[in-house]
């Protein structure tokens, strides 16, 4: 990798020359193409903290953050439907090198996109960070050892200004896993029949006005039950209908116990304390669900009874038929669902979509579900890498070909860093993992004088389901899409923090598995 001083993220670009033609008159000469020792891509949480490790671990990378969006915050900046939040806790949620600033334990989405930004401003990397660039093609070369990037520049309408290119050292890919411009929609029959409003949370209108309407909710998933409780502040009522139930845990806004460690806990371990809190308590949670989830399911279905009207059929309407943590657990704050359905506001109907009249739903039971609108809260599209192609020496790379080294990189694919969070905890606290190893590892080549690292699978070691390890459907629905996972370390996701902090955290970069040439 190049010896170059950090920078501005615009110092690297090269100028235009001009010299004479035929005629006399000047004419530009192409201009050459910028090199990167990094790149990386997308503004988001993962974004901001590989930015973040790159610049003070690796001062001496020149780098940039490529962002397709406007503006800062990845989901946090997309979803702005009413009540957006968090589903884990903000203290481990948030980065372990600059705290939740707030009491708050579930945070609200301008809130967590107003930190991300903060702290990215704080720590200069905003100033690195190319708005409305996209990145649609990238070509690894061994014998040049670097990316060749296509990108496009994009206007405030989203359309293409310029494709340009450029190359970089090493690829950072920050994107998470599914598309920002669509989400998963099923093609129901009679929906354009349908004389209501089919409303997307991941395209909520700013202007839409569901006073007094009749509204229903089609999902049970984090979407959904953030959004149910909250619709039903304006609407004259709203139905949650699902096709199969989804666990559901109770846990307050703020947490009592930790306001008051946030007051007495000395301000430089507070952080520190309150994220082990939370690790521990997450971990505990999960590994419970997977060693007696007899007992689990008791625990959650307690909770529920004591939040759910006398008599209320918890088996039809949150009993599922798999065991907990098979699928992301639900959280509803402040046991505001629950009230819903208490006051009345809110009902849970649990049945199939038979198809769309102009009036409502039909579904498969005969019953009709009027609507004035309807809101498809139905998933994610997964993809990996933002849309971009990457081919290495001319071959396309289908992650679903490849085993995932630690959860980061694709066996056999050279200057690769995926960041893919937990399902079962904080998405940071794998991304923050992830980011610490690679700069690490950027460190090693440059003191080395390695161009290239892979990582190599070597003793045959074969793919043991994708990446995630969970059943749900969006994830299902995306397994020839996923990369996959081995049977053992490394190549195993374990979805355990703890697991992971000796993986990455304290571990060598030189293992035999990781080549370096």
């Amino acid at each position: 990798m190049a010896a170059t001083t950090k920078s501005k993220s615009t110092a690297n670009r090269s100028k235009a020359v001009t010299n004479k033609d035929a005629s006399g008159l000047d004419r530009p000469e192409e201009q050459p193409r910028e090199h990167l020792d990094v790149l990386i891509v997308g503004a988001g949480l993962s974004g901001i903290n590989a930015a973040h490790h790159v610049a003070t671990a690796c001062p001496w990378a020149s780098y940039a953050v490529f962002e397709g969006r406007e503006r800062i915050g990845g989901t946090w900046d997309l979803f702005r439907y009413p009540g957006i939040r968090s589903d884990s806790d903000m203290f481990t949620f948030s980065y372990p090198w600059r705290p939740w600033p707030i009491e708050r334990t579930i945070g609200r989405g301008e809130e967590i996109r107003r930190y991300i930004e903060d702290t990215a401003r704080e720590d200069g990397s905003y100033e690195h960070i190319r708005f409305r660039h996209r990145v649609v093609r990238s070509e690894w070369s061994s014998e040049d050892a670097r990316w060749t990037i296509t990108a496009e520049r994009l206007a405030e309408d989203g359309e293409t200004v310029e494709t340009f290119e450029l190359t970089a050292s090493f690829f950072f890919s920050c994107t998470g896993y599914y598309r920002y411009d669509q989400g998963y929609l099923p093609d129901w029959e009679g929906m354009a029949d349908f004389d209501g409003q089919f409303v997307s949370p991941q395209h909520w209108p700013e202007d839409i006005d569901l006073s007094g309407k009749k509204v229903v909710v089609i999902g049970s998933g984090a979407t959904a039950v953030t959004l149910v409780p909250e619709l039903a502040k304006v609407a004259g009522h709203v139905t949650m209908l699902q096709r199969s139930p989804t666990y559901m845990v109770s846990l307050p806004t703020t947490n009592g116990v930790t306001k008051v460690m946030s007051r007495i806990l000395p301000k430089r371990i507070r952080g520190v304390v309150l994220r082990w809190q939370y690790v521990l308590a997450t971990l505990g949670m999960f590994q419970l669900s997977r060693r007696q989830p007899k007992l689990m399911k008791a625990i959650l279905r307690k909770g529920l009874e004591r939040q759910l009207p006398r008599g209320y059929d918890i088996d039809r309407h949150f009993t599922p038929h798999y065991e907990p943590w098979d699928q992301r657990l639900c959280v509803v704050t402040d046991g505001d669902l629950f009230a819903a359905i208490r006051r009345g506001s809110v009902e849970v109907v649990t049945d199939h979509i038979e198809r769309f009249t102009a009036e409502g739903i039909e579904l498969r039971s005969g019953e009709v579900i009027e609507a004035d609108v309807v809101v498809t809260a139905t998933g994610l599209d997964v993809q990996l890498g933002g849309g971009n192609e990457f081919f290495v020496d001319g071959e396309k790379v289908n992650a679903a070909d490849h085993l995932t080294y630690k959860g980061c990189m694709l066996d056999g694919v050279p200057n690769l860093a995926l960041v893919i969070g937990y399902a079962n905890a904080s998405w940071t606290l794998k991304s923050d993992l992830t980011c610490a190893f690679m700069a690490r590892m950027l460190n090693h080549m440059r003191m080395t004088g390695a161009r290239e690292v892979k990582a190599v699978n070597q003793g045959g070691e074969v793919a043991d389901g994708n990446l995630m390890g969970l059943t749900s459907g969006y994830i299902v629905r995306a397994d020839d899409r996923l990369p996959r996972q081995g049977r053992a370390f490394p190549w195993r996701n374990y979805q355990n923090y703890i697991a992971d902090y000796r993986a990455l955290k304290s571990s060598d970069v030189v293992d035999g598995i990781l080549q370096y040439r």
